[in-house]
């Protein structure tokens, strides 16, 4: 006697993927940045900011002034917030430490006893 019993295949689907900006906020983004912040329970933070969004939805801002981050903690923000990161200290440029460059010892560089060219 031969049984057919309906199998159920489990199709296991990527998630689709999700477009993902970052933009220089303007002044008619300020009620999002502000709504931003009260989803994140935190106080506005001082600008200029860039804005971070997944499919076109604002999900995170960041402050270029003070590096300050407001995101929406009911949407995954890590992987943006670490790209606006990203972005917001390579607008800033590279920072210089009283002493001289910052950094400079890990990549081998000596600013101690140098010589002008002649």
């Amino acid at each position: 006697m031969e049984r057919n019993i309906p199998v159920m295949s489990q199709t296991h689907t990527a998630p689709a993927p999700q477009s993902v900006a970052i933009r220089t906020a303007t002044p008619d983004d300020s009620a999002t940045i502000v709504r931003l912040a009260a989803l994140d329970s935190s106080a506005v933070p001082a600008g200029p900011h860039l804005i971070g969004t997944v499919d076109g939805v604002p999900a995170a801002a960041i402050s270029l002034s003070t590096g300050a981050v407001v995101a929406d903690p009911f949407t995954p923000t890590a992987a943006l917030v670490a790209l606006l990161r990203m972005r917001a200290e390579h607008l800033r440029g590279p920072a210089r430490s009283p002493g001289g460059l910052r950094g400079a010892g890990r990549i081998g560089l000596s600013v101690r006893g140098r010589r002008a060219l002649t």
